[in-house]
């Protein structure tokens, strides 16, 4: 028996990285699992290597029909639906505020913030109909504090930390659970679209307590505990999984 076992889930940004580590995990655990992305050839490869337990669906996040479109069909293939991990996102490049357009604060916005608030609204009714479920919306200890030249990244990943707390407490009555997951530094492509190669930033890392950057599938295996029974108990909280990088500093050792 897996933890998710019976389970359907939906899992953005699912080609690659963190996102393709939960599909698998969530598959080798049970569940049945829709993936999207806008990767497709890479969505594609994942889904056909997971067999009839995962479908792949192109989804913009930013898209409100595309989220109605994803959902529905969902629906359609596995009958229904339990789990959502909003897990799509994008950063940009270290800049300061007033190196920052409007632009890009507002495609990262569109992604991070706006494809998660659309997220939860269209998994209510289809949990409603479950009886119930787990939205484990992907955020970042910069949802927790600040990052140097990463204002747009900041503000919607402490927009997902408070809309998280709003869906929890008007979701649970339909016994819907709403947690976010804050990772402290996962080493997956999104290192380089800050401009950071991999190489600098394990360096950097070496100065948290525990020494590294940490895995795709560790932070799988937190989102799988939050979206099974296991976790029964909580909503509206926050998960940091960081090496300790938030525990604060260390000026000797």
């Amino acid at each position: 028996m897996g933890a998710l076992d019976g389970k359907v889930a939906l899992i953005t940004g699912a080609a690659r990285g963190q996102g393709a580590a939960e599909a698998r995990l969530f598959v080798a655990r049970g569940a049945k699992v829709m993936m999207t992305d806008v990767l497709d050839e890479e969505g594609q490869q994942v889904a056909a290597e997971l067999g009839d337990s995962a479908a792949y669906m192109r989804l913009d996040v930013a898209s409100e029909q595309g989220w109605k479109d994803v959902v529905a069909a969902t629906v359609e293939k596995f009958g229904k639906l339990n789990v959502l991990i909003n897990n799509a996102g994008i950063i940009t490049p270290v800049a300061e505020v007033q190196e920052t357009s409007l632009a890009t604060f507002q495609k990262v916005t569109d992604v991070n913030q706006i494809g998660v608030f659309l997220g939860m609204r269209e998994v209510v009714e289809p949990m409603k109909k479950a009886g119930g479920g787990s939205i484990v919306n992907i955020a970042s200890i910069d949802g927790l504090i600040g990052m140097y030249g990463a204002v747009a990244y900041c503000a919607s990943k402490f927009a997902v930390r408070g809309m998280t707390k709003v869906a929890a407490l008007e979701m649970g009555k339909y016994g819907i659970r709403v947690n976010s997951l804050h990772p402290g530094g996962v080493k997956t492509k999104i290192l380089d679209d800050t401009g950071m190669t991999e190489e600098q930033a394990e360096e950097a890392f070496k100065a948290i307590p525990l020494g590294r950057i940490a895995k795709s599938e560790e932070m799988a295996t937190l989102a799988a505990y939050l979206a099974s029974d296991d976790a029964s108990y909580s909503t509206g909280s926050e998960f940091i999984a960081d090496g300790g990088l938030t525990a604060g500093f260390a000026l000797e050792g």
